[in-house]
């Protein structure tokens, strides 16, 4: 029989005790343990401190502990215990959860003697992920998503931060990002999140790539989807049924949620992003009741005081082809942005990050006469490089091949291509022109937010050498 101490609650209160429970419960319940920014991240909760406290005293951004280990550890923790966890009721409700624990354990051994605390398996790993470590990585991260926010591999873009930073400290400001795949938009984001939270502004990323189809092609769960994910990521209940009416219809519901609920109670600025919104490009009936909201959103700042506390940044890839008129464009006003590729000395600072010694310029100006500055084929190339599996010689030989380290990224172009004829013959158009060429607009920008052209006054030249070496044998 367990031999359970009188007062419960020093149990519950020994946080290493409820660590250690926590961890035997989630592995019975084939749910992973936590791993140590959680553990780091509940103890910081359980001594009552802000994220901004245990960030800076773990050497973690506000972002990264608020907006990524923060709703992963309440997701398992809620799926656990069958309870809405959160951070201001997490600790009475796993008190509660630990003591409930115990108690059944006691009633249903009787007869058997067990320590007070369960202890792993030993035939089961602790199931722990690799350790986050941001900014001091024993080796680069393959570079295939954004870059965490300490990331010695992230090159700044100094005028471009402190432009959109200056913006977003004004009131109902409004940012668009624009800019091709893989050119460095969701870690400039990330950035500008993160400086947001510096100056104790809440912030929400809502990246449109995480919905699903049927809600992107129904207006009412779209917006619907965007309250609660609000409320969500700023730790407040979702109360989106109490504020949905259809009789005033799904875009005044939405704006009463936000200004009467969201805005009201937090009281200071909100910068809302939405990542990837070309994804609503896809379902021009909902585009086109949208972007006119987030407009109006906008000039609503003009108007109501407490509207100026929400500050939206619009990123995306590709141009909107949905009919609109000028007053319910939200891509004729706020901010525009736009992403250029690296220069020579960039990627020369890069290289030196990967600890390649290219200090002459000869090995830069080779890689940018294949690649051009495209962030992203940079940073595979000097990631490979970095590893030496291969040098720079044979990385230029079979850069072009279906065996080479660029073969995904052509592959995913070549088959994105084949779905649009009329793409095809434009781009053929363009490998073969000696000069630039203009291309019918819709198909240009098209060739464009696939990084696949550069435009200049309409005018279209390819984007790089790599593309007419791999496009010309396709």
């Amino acid at each position: 029989m367990i031999n359970l101490p009188l007062n419960l609650s020093k149990v519950a209160m020994d946080i290493d005790s409820l660590i250690e429970i926590l961890n035997h419960k989630l592995i019975a319940s084939q749910i992973r343990c936590l791993n140590t920014t959680e553990i780091l991240l509940l103890r910081g909760i359980w001594q009552y401190k802000t994220y901004i406290e245990i960030a800076q005293e773990e050497d973690y951004s506000k972002g990264y502990i608020s907006n990524v280990v923060a709703p992963g550890l309440c997701r398992r923790l809620s799926d656990l215990i069958g309870d809405r966890v959160t951070k201001k009721n997490c600790r009475v409700i796993l008190e509660n959860y630990i003591t409930t624990e115990i108690k059944l354990d006691s009633s249903s051994q009787p007869k058997k003697s067990a320590p007070l605390i369960p202890q792993l398996p030993k035939d089961i790993s602790p199931l722990f992920p690799q350790e986050e470590i941001i900014g001091q990585y024993k080796s680069p991260p393959y570079p295939n998503s954004a870059l965490p926010i300490n990331s010695q591999y992230y090159i700044p873009r100094r005028e471009i931060e402190a432009q959109i930073s200056k913006q977003i400290t004004q009131p109902g400001a409004l940012v668009r990002i624009k800019a091709p795949q893989e050119m460095g938009k969701t870690s400039l984001l990330l950035r500008i999140l993160h400086y947001a939270q510096e100056q104790d502004y809440h912030t929400v990323n809502l990246n449109l790539q995480q919905t699903d189809s049927r809600t992107l092609g129904d207006f009412k769960l779209f917006l619907r989807w965007i309250c609660a994910n609000i409320s969500r990521q700023l730790d407040i209940e979702s109360k989106v049924d109490n504020y949905w009416d259809d009789d005033i219809g799904t875009s005044v519901s939405c704006m009463l949620y936000l200004e009467d609920y969201i805005l009201d109670h937090i009281k200071t600025p909100l910068v809302l992003a939405f990542d990837e919104v070309n994804r609503i490009f896809e379902y021009p009936q909902v585009a086109q009741d949208f972007l006119p909201l987030l407009r109006s959103w906008f000039e609503e700042a003009k108007k109501v005081r407490i509207w100026e506390n929400l500050r939206i940044i619009v990123v995306h890839s590709t141009e909107i082809y949905v009919p609109l008129q000028l007053t319910q464009s939200p891509f004729n006003v706020g901010l525009p942005v736009q992403l250029n590729c690296f220069n020579l000395e960039e990627v020369q600072e890069l290289a030196r990050r990967y600890e390649l010694n290219w200090t002459d310029g000869k090995e830069a100006k080779q890689l940018m006469a294949l690649v051009g500055g495209h962030p992203g084929l940079v940073q595979v190339a000097l990631y490979n490089l970095h590893q030496d599996e291969l040098t720079l010689t044979q990385l230029l030989k079979t850069a072009a091949t279906t065996t080479g380290i660029y073969a995904h990224h052509l592959h995913r172009h070549w088959t994105n291509l084949q779905a649009e004829p009329e793409l095809v013959r434009a781009f053929q158009e363009v490998i073969s022109a000696k000069k630039s060429v203009e291309l019918e607009p819709v198909v240009s920008h098209k060739l464009y937010s696939m990084g696949l052209i550069k435009l200049d006054n309409n005018k279209a030249t390819l984007n790089c050498e790599l593309y007419r070496r791999y496009f010309q044998k396709s």
